[in-house]
């Protein structure tokens, strides 16, 4: 039996479309005319998710599975993108897409153009296909994500702030396709990182120490500081508290929750301590996060 399915309209999804003039302003742009982004959207849990286009786009169209699974068909060409996984989709390429039925995927996306936006690609390996990121990737991903749509919800017909978006992608393009490439002892390295990010991410309403997360991993906590910080900048715990309040960003943008009632969705039980923290590693407060317009 075939599933509906549904092009877009999930339920907390963040989508930003540019107008056709502020597209036109991006491709006669010097600074932007290279490499600019269009389209970009978050999905979470995208249910009967689907687009088909025959006849290919006239964007590269980049889709990061951040969570479930879903796949790509490209010229044809059939293949499963999971978690954690990059899907590149080139221009002009007859192409399909979408959410798997039993565990459908929540994506990051974005519609590339550009004269540039090709040789950006190949150079970092990104030209087609489906490429497995490091676990360390999420972070990469969502940290561009949010500021891109902060300056897209502030400025988004303001040429600076798209500018600084387009210099964000390229970077982002530069991270992710740098951490693609590896030996054997960095994928060994990555699957130690991925299954200490992994057991943190199914913990985000608890605590867990510094031991737990070496034996979940295999590796001795001093290995495993050293993992962390050369990997991600910060050391273990540390990464897990900004794990704890991304979560609680999204919560913030996308449900009416009190902020009390956050922090106990994110394992702090003391609302005035999750204020703190949250300001020292996001920056600004709880409730002036809220009041940023994010779609």
């Amino acid at each position: 039996m075939e599933h509906p399915r549904m092009m877009d309209g999930f339920e907390e999804q963040i989508l930003f479309v540019l107008s056709d003039y502020m597209a036109g302003e991006l491709a006669r742009s010097k600074l932007t005319r290279g490499l600019h982004v269009r389209d970009i959207g978050y999905f979470p849990r995208a249910r009967y998710h689907y687009r088909e286009r025959p006849g290919g786009s006239d964007a590269h169209i980049l889709i990061y599975c951040a969570d479930g699974e879903g796949w790509v068909e490209i010229d044809g060409r059939r293949a499963i993108v999971k978690e954690g996984s990059l899907a590149v989709v080139p221009a002009n390429v007859p192409h399909r897409y979408g959410a798997s039925a039993e565990s459908p995927w929540s994506i990051y996306w974005l519609h590339l153009h550009g004269e540039l936006a090709a040789d950006y690609l190949a150079l970092y390996g990104l030209g087609q296909g489906v490429v497995k990121l490091p676990a360390s990737a999420y972070s990469a991903w969502a940290d561009s994500f949010e500021r891109c749509c902060r300056l897209l919800s502030d400025k988004p017909y303001s040429l600076p702030a798209q500018t600084l978006v387009s210099q964000t992608v390229g970077l982002l393009l530069g991270t992710v396709g740098m951490s693609a490439v590896s030996s054997p002892r960095d994928r060994k390295r990555e699957q130690d990182l991925e299954r200490a990010i992994r057991y943190m991410n199914d913990r985000l309403t608890e605590t867990v120490s510094l031991s737990e997360l070496a034996a979940c991993s295999g590796v001795s906590r001093q290995h495993l500081v050293h993992l962390f910080k050369k990997e991600t900048g910060f050391p273990p715990i540390e990464y897990f508290l900004r794990l704890k309040m991304q979560k609680a960003g999204q919560l913030l943008s996308l449900t009416d929750l009190t902020v009390k009632e956050i922090a106990a969705a994110v394992g702090v039980g003391d609302p005035y301590y999750f204020s703190r923290l949250f300001k020292k590693l996001m920056g600004v407060s709880p409730a002036h996060y809220r009041s940023v317009p994010k779609g």
